[in-house]
C-alpha cells in the first residue's frame, strides 16, 4: 500500500512539473545563462512548493479548500506581479560568462523565486487539487499515509527538474550563439503574458 501511494505520489509530481509553462521556461532560461545548478535550484523551489500543496491535500479537501478561498485572491495578485517583473528582467538577460560566477546565494534566490512563483500561480492550485482527486488521494488516512504521497510528490517534481535541466545543459554546447538570448527573452514574454492574464483575471473577478 505505502509503495502504491508513493508511486501514485511521483505520478502527481511529475504531471504538475512535466507542462511547460512560465516555471518551465523560467527552468530552461536559467539553464542556459548560468549553468545546470541553476535550472535545479529553480526546479527545487517548484517541487517544495508542490509538496506544500500536497501537504495541504493530504489534511483533507475541506481544509485545502478553505484555505484557498480566503488566500486565492492575494496569491493571484503576487503571482500575477511577480511573473511580470521577472519576465520584465528576463528581457535583458546577463551575458553567458555569468555562468561561473554563478554562487550559492544565486541559488538561493533562484529557489526562493521559483517557490514564490509557483505557490503563487493559480493555474497549479486547480491542476494539483484535479489531478490529486482523480489518482484517487483524496483521503489517504493517517499522517504516515500522507507524508509518503508528500514525499512522492516532492520526488517526482524535483526528478523533472533535474532531467530538463540535465538535458538542456547537454544540448547547450551544440546550441547556435544567441540561442540563450533568444529562449530569455521568450521566456520574459511569456511570464510577462502569464502575469497580466492572472492580473486581469482576479480584477475580473473582484468587479
Amino acid at each position: 500500500m505505502s509503495v502504491l501511494l508513493f508511486g501514485k505520489g511521483l505520478l502527481l509530481g511529475l504531471a504538475i512539473a512535466a507542462p511547460l509553462g512560465p516555471i518551465g521556461t523560467l527552468c530552461i532560461s536559467r539553464t542556459l545563462q548560468r549553468g545546470f545548478w541553476a535550472g535545479v535550484a529553480g526546479g527545487l523551489g517548484t517541487a517544495l512548493a508542490d509538496a506544500a500543496y500536497a501537504m495541504l491535500a493530504a489534511v483533507g479537501f475541506a481544509a485545502f479548500a478553505a484555505a484557498l478561498s480566503v488566500i486565492a485572491t492575494p496569491l493571484s495578485l503576487v503571482g500575477g506581479l511577480f511573473m511580470i517583473w521577472l519576465g520584465w528582467r528576463g528581457l535583458a538577460p546577463k551575458p553567458l560568462a555569468a555562468v561561473a560566477e554563478t554562487g550559492a546565494r544565486d541559488l538561493i534566490h533562484t529557489t526562493t523565486a521559483t517557490f514564490v512563483l509557483t505557490i503563487a500561480n493559480p493555474t497549479t492550485i486547480l491542476s494539483f487539487a484535479a489531478i490529486f482527486a482523480g489518482l484517487g488521494l483524496s483521503a489517504v488516512g493517517d499522517g504516515t499515509k500522507g507524508a509518503i504521497v508528500v514525499a512522492g510528490v516532492f520526488l517526482g517534481s524535483l526528478a523533472w527538474w533535474f532531467f530538463l535541466s540535465g538535458g538542456i545543459a547537454l544540448a547547450k554546447t551544440r546550441l547556435p550563439d544567441g540561442f540563450a538570448t533568444w529562449v530569455s527573452r521568450i521566456s520574459g514574454l511569456v511570464l510577462i503574458g502569464f502575469g497580466v492574464a492572472a492580473l486581469a483575471s482576479t480584477a475580473a473577478g473582484l468587479v
